[in-house]
């Protein structure tokens, strides 16, 4: 029987044949596999749609779950129908999906998302191509997937706290920090120290999808990264941030995935020296906005800065700049310090300021992952950035507050800011268990 989660149909691209896999009557239609994909082919015989159907039985589907399926198709000739079911197995046959496509000689790719009103291990996938024609159908890529909010966000098991505690299990601060901070859901950060960007974004939504949990991730390879600060780095060029970022949402595909999209970027855009680095930014950005759109099921929030950089209405007309027509919304404190109602309320100040410009119903989430103690320290000055003393852990990933969408752990406890601070022999993303325990003790 198919699992509960992750890729609910075996064998979905058919490079094991069609293991896994049933057809009709013979007599009026053929499923085959040559290892690229399924060629069915129906007789003129079949002339219902009913009459030359293909499919996979024991598909587990949970009631008031969210799924997606997807598929890749085209036909040995135009406006072929294809007739597409999910649904219960069995009499009484109750579907939750019962749509026709239409088919052309090119290969297009479709997506349907779905609320499964069954609970069933009996559960079905059928296609179905009866039209009174002799007619191929070419199907590949077929994959039903389930990984909603509602089953809560993805713990990464390689997050760089648990790597410490799996080596350091018999340190004394190993216990807390795993309770605290390693088995918390929290980003994954991809940037340019991934070799195959979309075969590793790849694996790690794949993880996540098979635990049924949403993975966070954060894009972080623009051009010109951190304007040469601790965390300097990022694409070579223009041209080859576009191809990363497309790489990247490629990795995701069709599945369910909350992507922050290159922290900083934005705040920074100001500040870089030239005017064409400037318009680079911002143009790099919308490409980023656009390319994370284009996948149905993801979530991208872009840089929104923190409430005591950038004022609210230059960060919403960045925003505009930078592509937040199309993206899910923006991110505020990541990064940072600041306390969650201070954060939110400037999220609320750069919503109502796209408001003004024409730009409504902008969602934004918060880092809360060290801003326990807020920004400030005993003489009520704002702390510096970079591995500040003081602070404390912030609300685990969870439904938002004060008009937030989500309090999300996007800058993971522990992990270095750079060579500064309480901290200055950690670089920028390295894990210190002293930054950790300090954070998770408040001090």
């Amino acid at each position: 029987m198919a699992g509960t989660y992750g890729d609910l149909v075996a064998n979905g691209s058919f490079t094991n044949g069609t293991t896994g896999w049933w057809a009709g009557d013979p007599t009026k239609i053929t499923l085959t596999a040559s290892g690229a994909g399924a060629e069915a082919a129906a007789t003129t015989d079949a002339i219902n749609p009913w009459d030359a159907p293909f499919g996979q039985d024991n598909i587990v589907l949970r009631q008031g779950c969210l799924y997606t399926l997807s598929f890749t198709a085209r036909a040995s000739q135009a406006n072929t129908s294809l007739r597409v079911q999910v649904g219960l197995g069995v009499d009484p046959w109750t579907a939750d999906v019962d749509k026709t496509v239409d088919l052309g000689m090119a290969d297009v790719h479709f997506v349907m998302q779905f609320t499964s009103s069954l609970a069933t291990t009996a559960g079905q996938l059928s296609f179905q191509m009866g039209q009174g024609t002799s007619v191929t159908v070419y199907l590949t890529e077929v994959r039903l997937t389930t990984s909603t909010i509602r089953e809560g966000f993805y713990v990464d098991p390689d997050n760089n706290a648990q790597k410490w505690v799996t080596i350091n299990a018999g340190d004394p601060r190993a216990p807390k920090i795993q309770r605290s901070i390693a088995s918390r859901p929290g980003a994954r950060w991809f940037g340019d120290w991934n070799t195959n960007i979309q075969a590793d974004v790849d694996a790690y939504v794949t993880a996540a999808a098979g635990t049924g949990k949403l993975p966070i991730l954060a894009a972080y390879n623009m051009h010109w990264r951190d304007s040469g600060g601790q965390s300097s780095g990022g694409a070579p060029t223009p041209d080859a941030y576009r191809t990363w970022i497309d790489a990247f949402a490629a990795g995701i595909g069709d599945r369910p995935a909350l992507v922050i999209v290159e922290p900083d970027s934005l705040a920074q855009a100001e500040y870089l020296p030239t005017e064409q680095a400037r318009t680079d930014r911002y143009a790099l950005l919308s490409y980023a906005a656009q390319s994370l759109a284009a996948r149905p099921l993801v979530r991208a929030y872009l840089d929104g800065a923190n409430a005591t950089w950038i004022k609210p209405a230059d960060m919403a007309a960045r925003l505009i700049k930078g592509g937040i027509g199309t993206a899910k919304g923006f991110a505020v404190g990541v990064a940072n310090f600041d306390a969650t109602d201070i954060s939110c309320g400037y999220g609320t100040q750069i919503t109502a300021a796209l408001t003004a410009q024409g730009i409504a119903g902008t969602k934004f989430v918060v880092d809360t992952a060290r801003n326990g103690n807020g920004a400030m320290d005993d003489n009520g000055q704002h702390v510096d950035y970079c591995n500040p003393a003081g602070r404390r852990l912030g609300v685990p990933a969870s439904i938002g507050v004060g008009g937030a969408e989500y309090l999300l752990w996007v800058k993971f406890p522990g992990d270095s800011d750079g060579q500064c601070g309480i901290a200055p022999e950690n670089t920028a993303g390295t894990f210190s268990p002293y930054l950790a325990e300090r954070l998770i003790d408040g001090h």
